[in-house]
């Protein structure tokens, strides 16, 4: 994927006292130094084993107290055994209150990273350098930091917001193109209930030639939701689009824990949008844009094991789902969905 050289790009996340800045620029990484205080106090710098090595030493050669841990890759590490590992090198490592932590890495070094900084004793800085294109559109920047529990994803965390982000662009030009084609999953997404512009830049015919626009709108428009409903109180529930499907279907079928073959999250929640949009001819558009971008377009069999698990990973016992689903480009809606009609929008009936 070719990266373009384009000038450096800010955006700013208003949450009063907890307001910070987000930066995208390729390069930025070799300049966290810029952006946050690593002077006078140890830096932990959080990464997996799927993250080139360079990418979290360029990190620590900026702090003159660092260490650098290493988790290993996959949604199985979003775990409590890998949790208390985690805190546990801190301590070791002889943290305070005053210290700092950064992930290096994709959304779980993100999810799991935030969330240990949020426990540390109580809470201490944390900085998100996210290194794929899925979590560079979506997880980085909102403050929802989390490790599952056992299937249940996501179900032990914190709101904790970093004290800056940097997006460097040159960190996907190493990543395959399934790895970007999964992300980009993730801001279509986006673009489908809140940006026509965005959507239109996937209708190109080389969507990745725009990456950096992409993950530009993606978060522009997720700080927007953001900064109205920080803890997820109500709009902020857009962003589950196709989550309520998508996480039925990886959990019977997605990459995590051992099982090393199957669907990323972000072709799960391209399925998941599917039945959730309600007009004809962007359904037909997306389609489209799914087949050129090569993402799956069927859940298959699938679908009829999906089904009870979908939204409940938070909820084991739900009969009731809460979801959003697309009217029309640019627009959503959220609505109570009955456990017994998610057959039904499986195609299953």
């Amino acid at each position: 994927m070719k990266i373009k050289d384009v000038r450096s790009m800010k955006l700013t996340m208003q949450l009063k006292s907890r307001s910070y800045d987000i930066i995208l620029k390729a390069g930025c990484l070799a300049n966290l130094h810029q952006f946050t205080n690593v002077a006078n106090r140890k830096v932990f710098v959080l990464t997996d084993s799927g993250v080139p090595a360079e990418y979290a030493q360029t990190v620590a050669a900026q702090c003159p107290d660092s260490t650098v841990y290493t988790i290993p890759r996959g949604e199985g590490s979003k775990c409590l055994k890998v949790y208390g590992q985690v805190l546990q090198a801190m301590l070791a490592f002889g943290m305070d209150r005053k210290d700092l932590l950064v992930s290096v890495g994709g959304g779980v070094v993100g999810d799991l990273g935030g969330f240990c900084a949020a426990s540390y004793m109580r809470g201490i800085d944390f900085v998100n350098c996210p290194t794929t294109v899925l979590s560079q559109v979506d997880s980085s920047i909102g403050g929802k930091t989390a490790i599952d529990l056992g299937e249940t994803k996501n179900i032990v965390g914190a709101f904790w917001q970093p004290k800056v982000v940097l997006v460097d662009f040159d960190t996907l030009k190493t990543l395959p193109r399934r790895q970007v084609v999964n992300g980009l999953a993730e801001a279509l997404k986006t673009g489908i209930i809140g940006d026509p512009q965005l959507f239109a830049l996937f209708e190109c015919e080389h969507p990745e030639d725009n990456i950096e626009q992409i993950v530009y709108r993606s978060l522009k428009f997720k700080k927007k939701i953001v900064e109205q409903d920080e803890r997820e109180g109500s709009v902020r529930a857009c962003l589950n689009f196709g989550h309520t499907i998508g996480h039925g279907i990886e959990a019977v079928r997605g990459v995590r824990g051992r099982r090393t073959t199957g669907l990323y999250h972000g072709e799960c929640v391209a399925l998941g949008m599917l039945p959730m949009i309600e007009d004809t001819a962007l359904l037909k558009r997306t389609r489209a844009i799914y087949r050129a971008l090569g993402l799956p377009t069927r859940a298959g069999p699938t679908r009829r094991r999906s089904w009870p698990t979908c939204s409940m990973t938070k909820r084991p016992a739900a009969t009731i789902s809460r979801s959003s689903s697309a009217p029309g480009l640019g627009c959503w809606r959220a609505h109570s969905l009955p456990m017994t009609e998610l057959p039904a929008l499986l195609g299953m009936e």
